[in-house]
C-alpha cells in the first residue's frame, strides 16, 4: 500500500502508543484526523458512534498498523562511521584514540556532508523521526547538520560541542577558548532560528557542553548563562562511568549533576545523557528542576561500568527517554534500544555474578516490561524535549511509522496470532526495517519511500 501526504485528510487503521510508563494502548479501527500542519486534530475510536461516519471518506490501511515514531535522545552524528568498531577501550582511553580523530574530520565539509547525509537517511528508514544530536566543535560542518536534517525533513534537535580545557582536550581538536565557544554557540542558535526552511521549528539548536571534564569552569557558566538567556535546550554527559563521575567529584567536591545544577545547566530542556552513577539526591534534584535523562543500555554495557537503574528513575520522577549512543555502542536503530532496555533492567533485577547468592546477587524491583521501554522511545522521550509527539493524540503531531507485519523479507511472524497487543509485543522484539513500510513527520511521508 502506498501512502502519500494525511495532511487534511482522515486515516483509518490500528494504532499503538504507550502514553505513560505503566500501560501500552491499542486503538484498533480508530478513525485519526490530521489537520493542513500535520496536527491531529480528533481521534475517533471504533466503538465511537461516530466511527461510521468518520470512516466514509478515511484512507483505509489495512495490513499496516502504526507506532509514534522513535525519539532518539543520545545520539553523537560524526561518530557514526566508527558504529560497530572501537569498542574494545575504556571510555576515557576509546575518545582519545578513536573518537577526538574521527570528529576532529568534520572540519572538512566534504568529509562531513556525505557522512551527515547518510545518518539522517538511515535513522529516518529506522523510524526515528525526533533524533537529539552532538556534532562537533566546529560550527560550519553543525550548521550543515541541521541544512541536511532540514532537506530530509527530520525533526532534529542539534548542538555544536564545546570542549576548551586544555587539560584534557587534544590540541587539535577543542575551542580555542571559552568565549570563542560560547560565541560560537549563540551564532549556531541564531542560525537555526532564523533559518529560512525552518519557519515551522522543526529543527532546534541545543546548548551542548560533551561532559564538565571537557569544558572550563568558564565555558560551563557562560553556557550555563546563555541557556537561561536564550531558552534553549541543552545536552551533555552525566555520571556516564566510574570515570566520568569521580572526575567532578574530584574537581568540585560534589557529583555530576549538582555541578551542572550550579553551573545554571540543569533546566525543563535539559537531558543528561546516561547518568548511570547518580545518587537518590540527583535524582530529586533532576526531577526537581524538571531536567531529563537519556537512557542508553547498550552503550552503558560498553562503557558506563552499570546499569541505570530506570525503574527507580521513574519511580522517583524523574523524566527519562532512551538513546541508542551512536557510537558508543553497535546500534543505531531504536527498535534495538527498546530491546536492550528491557534486557538490561532483567539483568540488573537478577545479577550477573553466578558465585553470588541468588538473595545478593541483583537489585530488587529492576525489572520493567517491553511496555515502559516502548514509552521511553517514543512518549517519554517527546516529554524530555517537551515536544508535542509521541502519542496518537488531540493535539499531537502525527509523527508515525507503518508497520507491515507481513513483509516476507521482514523479521516479523505473526504465525495467525490475532491478539493485538501480543502483535504489538512481535513488532517491538522482531520487527526490522524491512516492516517499516513508511515513515511520516507532521503528517508527510518522508525517506526514501516518500
Amino acid at each position: 500500500m502506498t501512502l502519500s501526504d494525511l495532511r487534511g485528510k482522515r486515516l483509518r487503521g490500528t494504532f499503538y502508543h504507550a502514553p505513560t510508563a505503566e500501560r501500552a494502548e491499542v486503538l484498533a479501527d480508530a478513525v485519526i484526523a490530521i489537520d493542513g500542519d500535520g496536527i491531529i486534530t480528533e481521534v475517533i475510536a471504533g466503538d465511537d458512534r461516530r466511527h461510521a461516519a468518520a470512516a466514509r471518506d478515511a484512507i483505509s490501511t489495512a495490513g499496516l498498523c502504526f507506532l509514534p515514531g522513535f525519539v532518539d535522545l543520545h545520539i553523537h552524528a560524526p561518530q557514526y562511521p566508527q558504529l560497530g568498531q572501537a569498542l574494545d577501550e575504556p571510555l576515557e582511553v576509546w575518545l582519545g584514540k578513536y573518537t577526538f580523530p574521527l570528529e576532529f574530520k568534520y572540519r572538512d565539509l566534504e568529509f562531513a556532508r556525505p557522512r551527515y547525509d547518510t545518518l539522517v537517511r538511515d535513522l529516518i528508514a529506522d523510524g526515528t523521526t525526533t533524533a537529539l544530536y552532538f556534532a562537533t566543535v566546529h560550527l560550519e560542518a553543525t550548521k550543515l547538520l541541521a541544512e541536511i536534517a532540514l532537506t530530509h525533513g527530520q525533526r532534529a534537535l542539534i548542538g555544536k560541542v564545546v570542549m576548551d580545557d586544555p587539560a584534557s582536550c587534544p590540541s587539535y581538536y577543542r575551542d580555542e577558548s571559552a568565549a570563542r565557544a560560547i560565541a560560537e554557540t549563540r551564532a549556531f542558535i541564531d542560525f537555526v532560528r532564523q533559518h529560512p526552511d525552518n519557519t515551522a521549528g522543526r529543527v532546534l539548536p541545543v546548548i551542548t557542553p560533551r561532559f564538565i571534564p571537557s569544558c572550563t569552569d568558564g565555558a560551563l557558566a557562560g553556557l550555563g548563562a546563555l541557556a537561561l538567556e536564550t531558552g534553549a535546550h541543552v545536552q551533555t554527559h552525566c555520571s556516564e562511568s566510574d570515570w566520568a563521575h569521580d572526575h567532578a567529584l574530584t574537581r568540585y567536591g560534589i557529583t555530576d549533576a549538582a555541578a551542572l545544577d550550579r553551573f545554571g545547566l540543569l533546566t525543563r530542556r535539559t537531558v543528561l545523557a546516561h547518568a548511570g552513577f547518580i545518587t537518590d539526591d540527583d535524582m530529586q534534584r533532576i526531577a526537581q528542576r524538571g531536567a531529563a535523562v537519556a537512557h542508553c543500555p547498550v552503550s552503558n554495557a560498553y562503557f558506563a561500568n552499570a546499569v541505570f537503574p530506570l525503574r527507580r528513575a521513574l519511580e522517583k520522577g524523574v523524566r527519562v527517554g532512551l538513546g541508542t549512543d551512536i557510537s558508543g555502542g553497535p546500534i543505531s536503530s531504536m527498535f534495538d534500544a527498546t530491546r536492550a532496555t528491557v534486557m538490561a533492567s532483567r539483568m540488573l533485577q537478577s545479577g550477573v555474578d553466578p558465585e553470588t547468592p541468588p538473595s545478593q546477587r541483583g537489585v530488587a524491583k529492576s525489572a520493567v516490561p517491553m511496555s515502559t521501554a516502548f514509552h521511553i522511545a517514543t512518549a517519554g522521550g517527546a516529554a524530555a524535549l517537551d515536544l508535542p509527539v509521541g502519542r496518537f493524540e488531540p493535539g499531537r503531531k502525527f509523527d508515525a511509522i507503518a508497520i507491515d507485519c507481513h513483509a516476507s523479507d521482514g523479521g516479523i511472524r505473526l504465525f495467525g496470532e490475532a491478539d493485538p497487543l501480543a502483535i504489538l509485543e512481535k513488532i517491538l522484539y522482531t520487527a526490522t526495517r524491512q516492516n517499516i513500510a513508511r515513515v511520516f513527520i507532521d503528517g508527510q511521508p518522508v525517506g526514501n519511500a516518500a
